[in-house]
C-alpha cells in the first residue's frame, strides 16, 4: 500500500485491512500475531513538494470514535489531514532542500580545493592538509583550560564557517601560473633554462678547442697552446659550476657573487643562427624590428635582454640568477601573494548567509602577521579573529613540514618547530596558538599521520617554548 500511494501520488483509505482485497497485508497480520496489536483502519498520504513529486509518506492506523472504539477513517476529517500532510510536506522539502544546498557547497568548495592542488603535481594534498590542521588547532583551543582561550568555543554554524574558509583559503591560487608556484631553480620559466646557459659554455669550450687546434696547424708551440686550452677548460669549468650553483638559490647571495656573475656574463659567444626565426607572435613582438646582420653576432654569455620582459614577468638571466634570497623575483613573488587578494575577492563576491559572513576573513588572513608586516592588508593580532590566526599557523607547519616541494628538500620535524618558534619571537605567528599547538600534541598528531616516517626525530617542546617573565 505505501508503495502504491508513493508511486501514485494519491491518498488510499482502508476502512479494515482484513476485509480488503486490494493489497497485500499479510506483513501486518504477521505483525498483529506477534504483538497482539489489531490493525484495522489505515489511512495513507504521499507527503508532495512543489513538484507534486512524493518525497515521503504519512500514514495514521486505527481511528477511534469517542468511545475508543477503532473505526474507518471519515471522508470528512481526510482533507484536514491532507492539509497537515502539505504542511509537513513542506517542512520536509524545505529540510531536504537546505541539506541539498550545504551538500552541494561542501562538494564545490572540495572541487575548488582540489582544482588547485591539481595545477601542480608537487602541491597536491596541500588544500586537504591544512584544513585538517587548522581544525584540530581549533579543537585543542575549545578544550583547553588556558585562559587566553577560555572564551573560545564554536557552535555547530561556526564550526561550518571555519570548515569553508579552511578550504576555501587558497582557491585564489587557481589564477596563479603553476611554473611561479613550483619554481625551484631561478632560471626556471617553463623548464629549466640552466641548459641554454650549458650550452652557451659547451660552445665556449668548442671555440676554445678549435682555436687550439687553428694554432697547431698554423705552426704554434703544442705544448704552449694546449696549456692555454686547458687553462681555458679549467676557467669555463669553474665558471659554470658557479652559474649552476647560483640557479639553485639558497638563504643569501652576497653582492659579490652578483658582480661575479655579472663578470662571467659579459663573456661573448657567437650567434651564427637567425634567433627571430619560429617564434610566436607575442615572442616576435617583444624582440621589435630586428635588423638583419651579416656574418657572426656576438652574444653575451649571460644578458637581460629587452624580450627578455614580458608586461607581468622579467626573466632576464643575470636579474633571475641575481635573486638574493630564494628563487622568485619581485614580480613572482607579488604574482604569489596575488592569491591572497585574489581570493578575498572571490569570496567577497559570494553571497554569505550572516552565519558564514567571517569566511572571507578567515580565509583571506593566512599570511597576515601579527605585528602588522604581512599581506595583503597588514592586519595586527588584534584586527585577526582567533581562527583566522590558526589558519596562519596551519598553513606555516604544512608548508614546512610537507616533503613535496621542488623548491626544498624535506625538512626534519625539529627544524620545522624551531623555525616557527623563530617566526613566534618575530612576531609573526600568534605566542599564545603557538604555545597551544606545542602543548596539546598537535604538532605530533599531524607528523604521525602526515608526515614521513624519516623526518620525526626526538621533540622536546621546552627547546621551542617561549621564556616566561618573572
Amino acid at each position: 500500500m505505501a508503495t502504491a500511494v508513493a508511486l501514485n501520488c494519491m491518498a488510499v483509505n482502508i476502512p479494515d485491512a482484513y476485509e480488503s482485497r486490494s493489497f497485500d497485508f499479510s506483513g501486518t497480520h504477521a505483525f498483529d500475531r506477534k504483538t497482539g496489536y489489531h490493525s484495522k483502519s489505515f489511512l495513507t498520504l504521499p507527503l508532495l513538494n512543489s513538484e507534486d513529486s512524493a518525497i515521503g509518506l504519512l500514514q495514521l492506523i486505527n481511528a477511534r470514535d469517542s468511545t475508543g472504539a477503532v473505526v474507518p477513517f471519515s471522508p470528512s476529517l481526510q482533507p484536514i489531514i491532507e492539509a497537515l500532510t502539505s504542511q509537513a510536506a513542506v517542512a520536509l522539502d524545505k529540510e531536504m532542500l537546505i541539506l541539498g544546498q550545504r551538500a552541494l557547497l561542501d562538494s564545490f568548495i572540495e572541487l575548488m580545493a582540489g582544482a588547485v592542488d591539481a595545477k601542480s603535481a608537487y602541491t597536491g594534498g596541500h588544500c586537504q592538509r591544512v584544513p585538517y590542521l587548522t581544525k584540530m588547532l581549533a579543537k585543542a583551543a575549545c578544550d583547553s583550560d588556558d585562559p587566553n582561550f577560555r572564551d573560545f568555543d564554536l557552535n555547530e554554524e561556526e564550526w561550518y564557517e571555519l570548515h569553508l574558509a579552511a578550504w576555501l583559503y587558497d582557491c585564489g591560487k587557481v589564477t596563479t601560473p603553476e611554473f611561479v608556484v613550483d619554481k625551484a631553480t631561478k632560471l626556471e620559466t617553463i623548464y629549466n633554462r640552466i641548459h641554454e646557459v650549458r650550452a652557451r659554455f659547451e660552445i665556449l669550450r668548442r671555440d676554445a678547442e678549435i682555436e687550439c687546434l687553428k694554432g697547431k696547424l698554423a705552426g704554434g708551440d703544442p705544448a704552449e697552446l694546449d696549456a692555454a686550452f686547458e687553462a681555458q677548460c679549467r676557467q669555463l669549468d669553474a665558471d659554470f659550476a658557479f652559474v649552476a650553483e647560483s640557479n639553485l638559490g639558497g638563504e643569501f647571495f652576497a653582492p659579490e657573487d652578483v658582480e661575479r656573475l655579472r663578470e662571467i656574463g659579459r663573456r661573448v659567444w657567437y650567434r651564427h643562427f637567425d634567433h627571430t626565426l619560429c617564434l610566436s607572435w607575442e615572442e616576435r613582438s617583444r624582440l621589435g624590428k630586428v635588423e638583419p646582420r651579416e656574418g657572426p653576432a656576438p652574444q653575451q654569455l649571460l644578458e637581460d635582454r629587452y624580450d627578455h620582459k614580458t608586461p607581468e614577468y622579467d626573466n632576464g638571466e643575470l636579474y633571475n640568477l641575481s635573486i638574493v634570497r630564494g628563487m622568485l623575483t619581485a614580480e613572482e613573488r607579488k604574482k604569489i601573494n596575488d592569491h591572497i587578494v585574489v581570493t578575498i575577492n572571490m569570496l567577497e563576491q559570494l553571497p554569505f548567509p550572516r552565519s558564514l559572513r567571517r569566511v572571507p576573513e578567515i580565509a583571506g588572513g593566512h599570511h597576515e602577521k601579527m605585528d602588522g608586516t604581512g599581506y595583503p592588508r597588514g592586519l595586527t593580532r588584534d584586527e585577526m579573529s582567533l581562527p583566522a590566526r590558526m589558519m596562519a599557523i596551519a598553513d606555516i607547519f604544512e608548508a614546512l613540514t610537507a616533503a613535496d616541494r621542488p623548491y626544498k628538500k624535506a625538512k626534519m620535524l625539529s627544524e620545522c618547530l624551531s623555525i616557527m618558534s623563530f617566526m613566534r619571537n618575530d612576531a609573526h605567528i600568534d605566542p599564545d596558538l603557538f604555545e597551544l599547538f606545542l602543548r596539546s600534541g598537535v604538532w605530533r598528531e599531524y607528523a604521525e599521520q602526515f608526515l614521513d616516517p624519516g623526518q620525526i626525530d626526538e621533540i622536546d617542546i621546552a627547546d621551542y617554548l617561549a621564556e616566561k617573565s618573572e
